[in-house]
């Protein structure tokens, strides 16, 4: 029987999440309703859905409508645009990762993967027999990566390197001119590239104009790349479940397509039917509007909050995406027991954060890490950091120290 990590950060969502009363790790930019998402169409009369469609199975690989309208997601960036073929929906993102890595990556394999990072990128490899190797970001370098220390982690039997982009936890950002090297470092070695790009296009610390500004990674013109994406996170609506793989690859295409029907067989009608209405215009360019104001509003008053108790609270702004790594320490500079914290915040004030060592951590890293979600409603936002401020100046020096 196959044995996988338990998946930390999903559990101690699972715990807590539906209890707390201020949900200061909800990594989704703040939900929209059917009436918010009809009320971005030009429409006096808008509809989402077809109430006289039979509800089959519905389209496998997603309707032409829902793929077409994804493949324009990239069409501005890509080498050679993608077409609907090119395009598989999946039951959100989280499916798109698991049956990417299903597909490609088997007992005897060599995975690079790009950490910090969404435990499901390094525990599944490991999981279906592969060995997997840490590309670890560095706080100190901005969350940046070292491109000498990849190169120095390719073996013969390196099958893919995983990367997240924008990065989860971090909201750090691998630029534009490091794609390109790490597209350059993996034609070299015919090395497949998968790029969970669920936070894309929430960058909201660099401008579009910018030549920093990081392209998806099926941009650069190299076949063998993945990139997964979901209606989850910057788009506002998890609760459809809707994800998706594209691929300058139509084999890998075709043979995730191939795999998926051992399992979901296909998404629901009204799921895709959603997902194709919010990605239509104008719809999609005020709802990311909506979204990238939020996310520029609300980091702001973030930093002013670690502003505010500067000395025992560090962070690297995070550039995009949703959330923030932060760490917490005592007045003598030593990293704080994150779980504990986590804990005591919770039990005492309702707040909810993710501990970065139990959810993130291999061994003694980011021990006093915690990662927070500032895309929420702004009041919402206000509301918990309130909270967290109550906790700070009374309740957190009985916070213990990190053990050694």
């Amino acid at each position: 029987m196959v044995k996988i990590s338990e998946f930390a950060v999903e559990g101690w969502m699972d715990r807590y999440e539906n209890d707390a009363k201020y949900n200061l790790a909800e990594t989704c930019c703040a939900s929209i309703s059917f009436n918010d998402l009809l009320s971005f169409s030009d429409n006096p009369n808008p509809s989402i859905f077809d109430f006289s469609q039979k509800q089959t199975y519905g389209a496998i690989r997603g309707t032409s409508g829902l793929r077409s309208k994804i493949a324009k997601r990239y069409a501005s960036e890509t080498f050679q645009p993608i077409s609907e073929d090119q395009v598989l929906v999946t039951n959100g993102a989280i499916q798109a990762n698991f049956l990417a890595l299903y597909t490609n990556v088997g007992p005897g394999d060599h995975v690079i993967c790009h950490y910090p990072t969404y435990q499901q990128l390094y525990s599944v490899p490991e999981s279906f027999g592969a060995e997997v190797s840490l590309w670890k970001a560095r706080e100190d370098q901005g969350w940046d990566v070292d491109l000498n220390e990849l190169r120095g982690l390719i073996k013969e039997n390196t099958k893919v390197i995983i990367i997240n982009n924008p990065q989860n936890p971090t909201g750090a950002v691998m630029k534009r001119e490091k794609l390109q090297e790490i597209v350059n470092i993996a034609g070299e070695h015919d090395i497949i590239i998968h790029s969970d790009e669920v936070y894309r296009p929430l960058f909201h610390g660099i401008h579009p104009d910018s030549p920093e500004y990081p392209p998806s990674i099926l941009s650069f013109g190299y076949e063998k790349t993945i990139s997964t994406g979901s209606m989850s996170k910057a788009y506002s609506l998890a609760g459809i479940r809707l994800g998706w793989i594209a691929s300058c690859s139509r084999d890998i295409v075709e043979a995730c397509a191939s795999n998926r029907h051992y399992t979901t067989i296909s998404v629901s009608q009204v799921d895709d039917a959603v997902a194709s209405y919010a990605l239509s215009t104008p719809v999609v360019d005020r709802l990311l509007q909506r979204n990238l104001s939020m996310a520029r509003a609300n980091v702001d008053t973030l930093e002013a909050f670690v502003k505010e108790f500067e000395g025992v609270v560090e962070w690297v702004r995070p550039q995009a995406g949703t959330t923030a790594f932060l760490k917490f320490v005592d007045k003598q500079g030593r990293p704080v027991d994150d779980t504990a914290f986590c804990q005591q915040l919770l039990d005492k004030t309702g707040a909810m954060l993710v501990p970065g060592s139990e959810c993130f951590g291999e061994g003694s890293a980011f021990k006093g890490y915690v990662r927070l979600g500032y895309v929420q409603e702004t009041q919402v936002l206000a509301d918990g950091l309130q909270a967290l401020r109550k906790f700070m100046r009374d309740g957190y020096e009985r916070v213990p120290v990190a053990s050694q």
